[in-house]
């Protein structure tokens, strides 16, 4: 079952992410809005959008989600393998993406204040960026 959604999930959000899928979705929407004078613009026929529309994105909370979560997992494994091969890197930093908010903070700040004060890492990227 797992299997099965994941793969599903995976080419629905994918579908969706393409400009033909937007353009899909906008020939509904226009659709709908221009049979309004046919219909009388009911009170049925703005349940159809509304009921759609709805539906619609409560499923696609869930597929895209279950995108989501898979590529944050790839990217941190990918992630922890440099920090691994890396000599210099530190290995502690391997799954602290499992630690709460307050104490990746914690680290963060810890980081940040090892690094410099504020004017010194802007001019660093200010020279990064000029590199180009």
């Amino acid at each position: 079952m797992n299997k099965f959604f994941e793969g599903f999930s995976s080419r629905v959000a994918t579908a969706a992410g393409r400009p033909s899928a937007f353009i899909l979705a906008l020939a509904i929407v226009i659709t709908w809005g221009v049979t309004g004078p046919l219909f009388h613009w009911s009170d049925t026929w703005q349940l159809v959008i509304n009921t759609g529309t709805t539906i619609v994105t409560f499923l696609m909370v869930f597929l895209i989600q279950n995108a989501q979560n898979r590529d944050g997992a790839a990217i941190q494994a990918k992630l922890d393998e440099l920090i691994r091969a890396v000599g210099h890197a530190r290995n502690e930093f391997i799954g602290i993406e499992h630690l709460t908010e307050l104490e990746l903070d914690k680290i963060r700040e810890a980081l940040e204040k090892n690094v410099g004060d504020e004017p010194s890492r802007h001019e660093a990227i200010v020279r990064l960026i000029s590199r180009r």
